[in-house]
């Protein structure tokens, strides 16, 4: 299966902080004391930009972990199995998987990871956001979120604000 042309990559969605925990707690908790080595993204080469709907990849060497956000609340973690050393082949758009193409994750590759949190969206009534999870990684003196951006994939680098529900994997 692809997504995106991306070869291997067969997203799992989940919607809620528990079942995340559930399928994928024990393995990001054990991404503590790892050393970041890139953070992945796939760059639209018409446009020249961070193609967002498609995964973000943090590779720790042994263990890359693939982030994938849509809709309002569906988040996809999987372990493994995509290779940015492969090409994309996606027939709408012309992809290509870039490191650290972004100023903010520029300074994250060589930090350690000092724990991993869940992060709960706890926005205004009626905020269509509500619930949506993001994943916080404590690269001490660095900080990456990376969240639902309403149907694609968004980062953050400062510690998450009193809206976010944090719960420390």
């Amino acid at each position: 299966m692809t997504r995106f042309g991306i070869q291997d990559y067969d997203p799992r969605w989940a919607t809620c902080r528990r079942a995340l925990t559930a399928l994928h707690g024990a393995r990001l908790s054990a991404l503590a004391g790892l050393v970041l080595r890139h953070v992945w993204v796939v760059w639209d080469l018409d446009d020249d930009t961070w193609f967002t709907d498609a995964p973000v990849v943090l590779d720790f060497g042994a263990t890359r972990l693939a982030i994938d956000h849509q809709k309002f609340a569906d988040v996809a973690l999987t372990w493994d199995s995509v290779d940015p050393a492969r090409p994309i082949a996606d027939d709408a758009f012309q992809l290509r998987w870039r490191p650290e193409a972004l100023p903010g994750l520029a300074g994250l590759p060589g930090r350690t990871l000092h724990h991993v949190e869940l992060l709960e969206w706890t926005g205004a009534r009626g905020d269509a956001a509500t619930g949506s999870v993001a994943l916080g990684f404590d690269l001490t003196p660095a900080w990456l979120t990376v969240y639902n951006a309403m149907d694609e994939n968004g980062f953050e680098h400062t510690p998450p604000d009193a809206r976010y529900r944090r719960h420390r994997l």
